[in-house]
């Protein structure tokens, strides 16, 4: 086993750049349904626009009448047909005001999708809809096809927009006639600062005019400001015949109980003499926060650990202390880890290399009032970051939705994750750990069926925060009397029952969770099979967060593997306190691991190597980190880490002063290699090349379509390395289109990475894969490039940010596992710092 002792490599030189195109293509041709009577389609279309009209002038004369705040445009649905999509990015324009709203997908009564887009259309616009389906009607493009062909032809109906056409979560989870529940509505906003603060402001005013309960709370996003209420369905109407403004409704989040009180019988006597041999390493700079229901720092364990000065809370009326246990909990869980038992049982020093603090985010009875969850998790990063202003801080959160009706699709709270992790209003990149949530209680018997149909709960699908899901390694029950009742559920190094999964979500939402973390055990009656529960031994032992009756309790689920990831990652920022938190991140997902027992676990074979491999990713993420391998190199596992700053994209001027946004930088490195060593090793000797790439993007989560142009994400990045076989210039040809010569061969597909870009790879944020290769085609894979995918940015140039910089953290690791050989050396040495000798 490798001894994992030496600092890895950070690398100082600069990329060598080139300008970039994807060497993809294209893309696949949109897919339109059959319109054989071209007249007569265009006739409905346009028949069906005259009622619409027709329609909003009518609304309009009645809601004057009585004196009702009315809109100023028109709202419209256009559905596509069943097994299509619309050319829903087509329907805009935004030079006269027509605006996309949302995209939804939708199902008929037999199960077929379609997808509804709903539009504003301001008065006097109306002309701009109509011309584009006349010019479809009477015109042809130069190639003899309908002008907007694909536009009209997606069509399949229209009609004034209705409540539903705005509503963006199960129809089940709408307010009643009678009962007003808290709703987020989501505001189509200009990106100018000052004409936003003036649609919102205009929005809030329009509530109260109508009597109607709204926060003054928002979240705001490019393009978007989100607010709460409080509503019944009758007053959701009124704001869509009254307001220019809206774009969807979401029902709002309730958050879940996960605090866990269970007694033991350990001394207090023992807690006082770990007290006693407790300290934190005062050099250090590296801090864990935990954002939860506060902390009860007089506990014995943390009165040396977490002075008040380093307990904080969202609402200055609340106090820090911990009424629900969870907070406190979590504490223990960060400080200790897995290793509190240990801990007591011995007699030496024991200095934790990170401190840790504590922000109160949820109050002591419920989380009742009408807050943003998204705003308060930023109200509560501020607050940490008043107590210290320069530590490395890694930002711990295990509270989540009850729900999971998400899907993967982002919500204004992980929209709002996605925002502070990535900087996006202040430029400051943030390190957030996650938990996954957990499966129903009542569902750990359908063990692990029941994780695969369990979606991964909000906020956990926020592409820059690193989820975590649980595994476990604890399957003895030491009690003899609960032993000979029960049975562990899952068997050591499998999926923990807790653990929620993305399996279900559609293939263009990031595999979540990014790593699994010791999380617990449940145990099956094997008298009641149809009864689970959790037990002591089964879980973490923690602090309790009242020590007059309980020094000690446990804590399980993905809120422990949470916890012990934070402990994972605070210990690395320690390490290397110059770092990003990208780099942070991408050390945790690239020392992850499968256990034999995850892969035979959910390994199918009646699929592809390759969809497994993307199951896998769904349901475990990348594995269980290793702390060793993240923290340190080893002879014979050397890696080296590059931080760097790219322009994916640009404008460029052709012909008459027309603009075009296209990719800018391709950046490739061509790295300091143990070549020398590599070809010393026998010849069939095999060798992993392992390769991660973390960076955040800045989110654009209004619901629009999340495609061309309404991506979510602001820019994606990818990673090649190059094939043994090829030379530099054919690898920058085979990558970089825009190099290519218009003759000759580039050199094919590439190397045969594990997961591949076609398999899930480049899905988020942080994207990994791997090759193995003998050691003498490992020695010439030493050149790697990073270049840009596209994404906001790009597409909706008109927001100006298609020059913006970002940053990305690449980790290269080359493993030789099974042999005794020093990688490390040579390269430690080829890049140390001239020493220079005085005379």
């Amino acid at each position: 086993m490798a001894d994992f002792i030496f600092p890895h490599l950070f690398l100082s030189d600069d990329p060598q750049k080139s300008e970039y195109t994807n060497p993809i293509g294209g893309g696949r041709d949109f897919e339109l349904p059959a319109r054989p009577d071209r007249l007569g389609h265009a006739a409905r279309i346009r028949s069906a626009l005259d009622g619409v009209w027709a329609n909003a002038k009518k609304q309009g004369e009645e809601r004057q009448a009585v004196a009702l705040p009315t809109r100023h445009g028109t709202y419209i649905e256009f559905t596509s047909k069943p097994g299509f999509e619309l050319k829903f990015e087509s329907l805009e324009t935004r030079r006269s005001g027509i605006r996309l709203l949302n995209v939804r997908d939708e199902r008929t009564a037999n199960g077929e999708k379609f997808q509804c887009a709903t539009l504003y259309v301001p008065r006097g616009k109306e002309k701009i809809l109509m011309g584009k389906v006349e010019r479809y009607r009477d015109e042809d493009t130069d190639k003899g096809k309908p002008k907007h062909k694909n536009l009209i032809e997606s069509i399949e109906a229209l009609r004034s927009a209705v409540l539903q056409s705005f509503w963006n979560d199960p129809p089940s989870l709408m307010p009643d006639e009678v009962i007003a529940v808290d709703c987020e509505i989501w505001l189509r906003v200009d990106q100018d600062p000052v004409r936003r603060d003036v649609t919102v402001n205009k929005f809030v005013a329009l509530c109260h005019q109508l009597n109607l309960n709204v926060s003054e709370s928002r979240i705001d996003f490019p393009e978007r400001t989100v607010v709460l209420g409080k509503f019944t369905l009758p007053q959701l109407n009124e704001l869509v015949a009254a307001s220019d403004s809206i774009a969807e409704f979401r029902r709002a989040k309730e958050t879940a109980d996960f605090w866990t009180a269970t007694d033991n019988a350990e001394q207090a006597h023992w807690a006082e003499d770990l007290a006693a041999r407790l300290s934190i390493s005062p050099d250090t700079n590296a801090v864990a926060c935990v954002l939860d229901s506060g902390v009860n720092n007089g506990h014995p364990l943390l009165a040396s650990l977490m002075p008040d000065a380093v307990c904080a809370t969202v609402d200055p009326e609340w106090s820090t202390a911990d009424t629900n246990g969870h907070g406190t909990n979590m504490c223990g869980a960060v400080a200790f880890g897995d290793s509190l038992g240990p801990y007591l049982q011995s007699n030496a020093a024991v200095q934790i290399p990170f401190g840790i603090e504590s922000v109160k985010l949820l109050p002591n009875e419920g989380y009742n009032d009408a807050r943003l969850y998204g705003e308060r998790t930023k109200q509560a990063t501020s607050r940490a970051e008043l107590i210290n202003t320069t530590a490395q801080r890694v930002l711990c959160m295990a509270v989540t939705s009850i729900d999971t009706r998400d899907h993967g699709r982002p919500s204004s709270w992980s929209g709002a994750i996605d925002s502070m992790t990535s900087g996006a209003d202040d430029g400051q990149r943030r390190l957030i750990i996650l938990s996954g949530g957990n499966t129903e209680p009542g569902q750990w018997v359908h063990y692990p069926d029941a994780n695969q149909l369990s979606d991964v709960h909000d906020p956990g699908q926020a592409w820059n925060a690193l989820t975590v899901g649980a595994m476990t390694q604890k399957d003895h029950i030491s009690n003899e009397n609960l032993a000979a009742r029960y049975s562990p559920i899952a068997e050591a190094g499998q999926l923990s029952p807790f653990s929620t999964t993305s399996i279900m979500w559609e293939t263009k939402w990031p595999n979540k969770p990014d790593i699994v973390v010791e999380g617990g055990n449940a145990a099956v009656d094997n008298l009641v099979s149809s009864f689970s529960t959790e037990l002591d031994d089964l879980s973490i032992l923690t602090i309790g967060h009242k020590p007059a009756q309980s020094i000690f309790t446990t804590v399980a689920a993905t809120s422990a593997a949470a916890a012990l990831a934070t402990q994972q990652a605070a210990k690395i920022w320690a390490r290397y306190p110059d770092a990003w938190p990208e780099t942070i991140r991408g050390l945790m997902v690239h020392s992850a691991e499968w256990t034999p027992k995850l892969k035979s676990q959910f390994w199918d074979h009646g699929i592809s190597v390759k969809q497994n491999r993307q199951n896998l990713l769904r349901i475990c993420g990348f594995g269980i980190p290793n702390v060793g391998r993240a923290l340190e190199s080893a002879e014979n596992s050397l890696s080296l880490v590059l931080e760097r700053e790219i322009t994916p994209f640009m404008e460029k001027v052709g012909a008459n002063n027309g603009k075009t946004y296209k990719a800018r930088d391709m950046h490739f490195y061509e790295l300091p290699w143990p070549k020398e060593a590599l070809l010393d090793l026998p010849g069939e000797t095999s060798v992993t090349v392992d390769v991660t790439l973390s960076y955040f993007i800045e989110p654009g989560p209004g619901e629009i379509g999340w495609r061309d142009k309404y991506r979510y994400r602001s820019h994606g990045l990818d990673f090649n390395i190059k094939k043994p076989t090829e030379s530099l210039d054919e690898f920058i040809l085979r990558v970089n289109k825009a190099a290519r010569d218009d003759e000759g061969d580039y050199g094919g597909e590439g190397v045969e990475w594990e997961i591949g870009t076609q398999n899930g790879r480049t899905r988020g944020s942080i994207h990994r894969d791997w090759v193995e290769m003998t050691a003498a085609e490992a020695a010439e894979a030493n050149v790697v490039a990073v270049f840009p995918r596209t994404g906001w940015w790009k597409e909706r140039h008109y927001l100006g940010k298609f020059g913006k910089t970002t940053r990305y953290s690449l980790i290269v690791s080359v493993k030789a596992p099974d042999v005794e050989v020093d990688l490390y050396t040579p390269v430690a040495v080829k890049i140390a710092p001239p020493i220079s000798v005085s005379t």
